[in-house]
């Protein structure tokens, strides 16, 4: 079996796979896409970091490729649907940088602290000045963003130095929080309160321009920001503003918008902005851990068939996974559904099985529903079908797991309860003949709906003429409904629905439902 690795990569990387039986591995870098897909019809794994982009067209010319290895985390040079099309497993290599870009966050806050950059430079310029005066970390409030591994660390190194830790992670109880000696607060306070803010968070729907004018307009005109996680996050125009306006202190930047950073960004002008070229992960013990990591997950699966770190693929045999699909996908959506629905840091959840899943390994369901629901906060390629047990242990999230002969009018259900420190919600799915899937039961509510990738739930006092009001919402703002779905405790009472809908509703639109009376919450879902 041929791989190739079409990056650099470690020389211990590239050792493991020329001393492993029957592989062949063959190093070349810095091919264009045309010469990507002239050369790799042969093999039978790839090799990447973040240069090589694996389009559809490279993956079409992949006639044998079983597996593509990324040295690093991030994914999103892969074109993942492409390659689950193919059947091309997609690997990661997540635990081998958390350290290094750690210590970089740490490190670029020691350097603002003290303009170590600004003092170098004059220095080398000839110049003796003593006129760069610095601050203290000892007894500062460091305000973490994202309480992930990465984030995690830098809280540890934060209170390491005497500094007092507050964090956000809607992903993680206070409880929790407060066995790792962190207090969390909500994003609105962490940034009143913070005299350092480290960004932790992967680059999602979500968080783009998590922090932009706004946000800056809440610190204080001593606080200093941090940036190692992916660029688009922090937005760029409003940063440079509040620095250059004393709203903000200054700013450290490791990852940008745009990258390479182009020569005339606006950010390179800026004094008090310290910046270094995306070089979180760039130290010699960092790129032989991502090396050695990708080549024996590789070797592994080319050899014996064992799948690990995948992003797209669950940890099963072939004939296993023929029976269990249908229910992996339900359990995903359903993960990933009820992840939007919920409130708070996450404590317990609670997955129940019934019919013919309860019979079979549900082990890769349970870890398709948890890698749905958690991937909804870390972003994509961060939460995998290996990963996903051990993100949720490392935040504190109890998982509990049974099977039920409970007999309701839907077979081969599953069930999944999940409580935070705001609320409980419940959400049941089913598959029916012809694998198809449905939502059955939102919390006390049963009900028959289709999933789809974009869903409203709405609940409201159960009266005549709201539905109307809603679907004249949804009509004038030109969401189209493709289909809508009734259900209620008793006539009079309380009532939900599910309307399938063609395309995103705006935030207006939203509130516009939302103060309709006796809406109690409407809520957009987007698988």
């Amino acid at each position: 079996m041929k791989v190739l690795v079409s990056d650099k990569l470690a020389p211990e990387g590239v050792k493991l796979f020329e001393e492993a039986e029957g592989i062949e591995v063959v190093v070349k870098t810095g091919m264009t896409k045309e010469e990507l897909i002239a050369e790799i019809p042969s093999y039978d794994g790839l090799v990447i970091r973040s240069a090589t982009k694996v389009t559809a067209d490279v993956l079409d010319a992949a006639k044998n490729l079983k597996v593509i290895g990324r040295a690093g985390i991030g994914v999103d040079n892969v074109d993942l649907e492409a390659a689950g099309k193919k059947g091309v497993v997609v690997m990661n290599t997540p635990e081998g940088n958390t350290i290094t870009t750690a210590e970089h966050a740490i490190s670029l806050m020691m350097s603002m602290a003290r303009k170590i950059p600004q003092a170098h430079a004059l220095l080398k310029k000839g110049e003796w000045s003593k006129k760069l005066m610095g601050v203290e970390i000892y007894n500062k409030t460091l305000g973490v963003i994202g309480l992930g591994k990465i984030g995690s660390i830098v809280a540890r190194r934060g209170l390491g130095l005497s500094m007092k830790v507050i964090a956000y992670d809607p992903f993680v109880s206070a409880e929790y929080a407060q066995t790792m000696g962190i207090e969390l607060v909500e994003l609105e306070e962490l940034y009143k309160r913070a005299d350092f803010i480290t960004v932790h968070v992967p680059k999602t729907e979500k968080t783009a321009n998590l922090i932009g004018e706004k946000e800056f307009g809440m610190m204080k005109p001593t606080a200093r920001l941090i940036n190692c996680a992916r660029g688009g996050i922090v937005n760029e125009a409003a940063l440079i503003k509040a620095v250059k306006e004393k709203k903000i202190a200054g700013a450290a930047l490791d990852v940008y918008d745009k990258e390479p950073l182009p020569e005339d960004n606006p950010l390179r002008e800026v004094d008090d902005i310290i910046m270094t070229p995306h070089l979180g992960a760039s130290t010699d013990e960092a790129q032989v851990n991502v090396a050695i990591d990708i080549a024996g997950q590789i070797i592994d699966m080319l050899q014996n068939g064992q799948i690990r770190n995948s992003v797209n693929a669950p940890s099963v045999s072939a004939d296993m996974l023929k029976k269990l699909r249908p229910y992996i996908d339900l359990a995903d959506k359903l993960g990933c559904t009820i992840s939007q629905l919920v409130e708070g840091g996450i404590k317990e959840i609670n997955i129940t099985y019934s019919g013919d899943i309860a019979k079979l390994d549900r082990r890769p369901v349970t870890v398709s529903l948890l890698k749905g629901f958690l991937q909804v906060f870390a972003g994509e390629g961060l939460v995998n079908m290996v990963n996903a047990p051990y993100f949720a242990k490392e935040r504190g999230i109890k998982v509990t797991e049974s099977t039920t002969s409970e007999v309701t009018e839907f077979k081969n259900t599953i069930s999944v309860v999940v409580t935070t420190d705001k609320m409980t919600r419940r959400l049941d799915g089913c598959v029916f003949l012809d694998n198809v899937l449905r939502i059955v039961r939102v919390d006390d509510y049963w009900i028959e709906a289709s999933l789809s990738e974009y869903m409203l739930f709405i609940s409201n006092k159960d009266l005549t003429g709201v539905i109307g009001k809603i679907g004249g919402i949804l009509g004038d703002n030109k969401v189209n409904i493709a289909g809508m779905h009734l259900g209620r405790d008793f006539a009079g009472g309380e009532a939900i629905s599910i309307i399938n809908v063609d395309s995103e509703a705006t935030e207006k639109t939203l509130e516009s439902l939302k103060a309709l009376p006796y809406v109690n919450y409407v809520t957009m879902v987007k698988l």
